[in-house]
């Protein structure tokens, strides 16, 4: 439930990132970037969890194609930790997607998300140019 009521605002505040123009590819003013955390429920078997998900048709579903995944790591002790590059319009897609596919596998988290390293690659030019304080 949590995870629906933090999309909406994951739309809001990542759209507020654009102002930042350094941190977001000129390609992507037309999408936002959410993080997902898929935390394995961790009372079930690697099997169960397996079974869950062909039952649920999670792989054919998640990522949905309107998607396009960044980055997709397994955190060890945790899950999976899943970052897309949405259309806000798309939200609801992906939304319907994790619920549909994901649930009864993993517990659910939604971050917005940007890229932070331009901004920090120019707070360290800056940091350089001015020199030791």
């Amino acid at each position: 439930m949590k995870a629906i009521f933090c999309l909406p605002a994951a739309c809001l505040l990542c759209s507020s990132a654009a102002a930042q123009k350094a941190s977001r590819p000129a390609a992507a003013g037309d999408s936002v970037m959410i993080t997902i955390f898929l935390k394995h429920q961790q009372d079930k078997s690697l099997q169960q969890l397996q079974e869950i998900q062909a039952k649920n048709n999670f792989q054919g579903m998640f990522p949905p194609k309107e998607t396009r995944v960044v980055s997709w790591y397994v955190m060890m002790g945790i899950g999976q930790v899943v970052t897309l590059r949405v259309a806000p319009k798309d939200v609801r897609t992906l939304n319907l997607a994790i619920e549909n596919g994901a649930w009864g596998a993993f517990n659910t988290e939604f971050y917005p998300t940007y890229d932070y390293q331009p901004v920090w690659r120019e707070s360290l030019k800056k940091a350089k140019a001015s020199g030791p304080k």
